[in-house]
């Protein structure tokens, strides 16, 4: 099967902090010229500052700017197994190609807690869930041995791991190998093509916002066998993760260098990175640097 980089796509504001539906449709049309496939409402797109119904507004937005042509992840994740349980039935009813759930955050949870909150969402829809493991940001974890009893849900078909382990991404590989039908996806900008050459589906990147050409490029020079031209779009997109993410939070470099690119996505809900005058010269330095700006 063809690999799938798919780019946790940011969610757009106008200057009052109000969801602009019109530039995330943009940022949809860019990621399809592209061909990356799209997650919506994940880490990279401010889920947490988002409402219930700001969410279903966004992923209906995206999965009708898509309109079939790349496929269209949805992350229904929060704290609570009640919320996500409706947050996932409304994206099962829009049409979403997947609907991936992050662990639950603040919530401090027991492996068998978290085996019961992604089972309850995955026996209340139809769509194919995905878990979603990121422990940084929410200070849960899912064990390799809860990913692999989750595995023979009929309904949970693979994980996206952003955890940045080597080791935890290598043991989800070897689930995938074992499970039939349960897909790993790399979150980790650095190891698209170490995950690939591993036996992973495809990628889920926040990086892919300002770089989306690049992505594609590992994605389509793996499978064409040509490791050449593969490593070399890791290279540089490798390259340009660390030079960016020197600065500072991951996502809100990367929405903030979109920005600098296109300053029609706006800047994230407060309280996330404040515009700084000075940083957005070094980003801008950094795009300059590689061809971006």
């Amino acid at each position: 099967m063809p690999s799938t980089a798919f780019v946790a796509l940011v969610s757009c504001f106008d200057e009052d902090e109000r969801l602009n539906l019109d530039a995330t449709r943009a940022q949809v049309r860019r990621q399809v010229a592209a061909g990356n496939g799209i997650m919506a409402a994940g880490t990279n797109g401010d889920f947490t500052a988002l409402t219930f119904d700001e969410r279903v507004a966004l992923v209906e937005a995206v999965v009708d700017e898509a309109n079939g042509a790349v496929p269209v992840m949805a992350n229904a994740g929060t704290a609570a197994t009640y919320e996500t349980t409706l947050l996932a039935r409304e994206f099962d009813r829009i049409g979403v190609t997947g609907i991936a759930v992050i662990t639950p955050y603040f919530i401090a949870c027991t492996q068998d807690g978290l085996h019961r909150h992604f089972s309850t969402v995955a026996d209340a829809v139809e769509t194919p869930v995905y878990l979603y493991d990121i422990p940084a940001r929410t200070q849960n974890h899912i064990e390799p041995e809860t990913a692999r009893a989750l595995a023979a849900h009929g309904n949970i078909h693979g994980i996206k791991d952003s955890g940045g382990s080597q080791d935890t991404l290598s043991a989800y590989l070897e689930i995938g190998r074992e499970a039939e039908g349960f897909d790993v996806y790399s979150g980790p900008d650095h190891l698209v093509l170490w995950s690939l050459r591993n036996g992973a589906a495809g990628c889920i990147s926040g990086l892919g916002n300002a770089m989306p050409e690049t992505l594609a490029d590992i994605v389509r020079a793996f499978d064409a066998g040509d490791e050449a031209a593969a490593e070399a779009a890791q290279a540089r997109y490798a390259d340009f993760r660390t030079d960016l993410y020197a600065l500072g939070y991951p996502p809100a470099l990367v929405k903030r260098a979109l920005w600098c690119m296109d300053p029609s996505v706006g800047a994230s809900r407060q309280p996330a990175l404040l515009p700084d005058p000075a940083q957005d010269d070094a980003i801008r330095e950094i795009l300059r640097r590689y061809e971006l700006l």
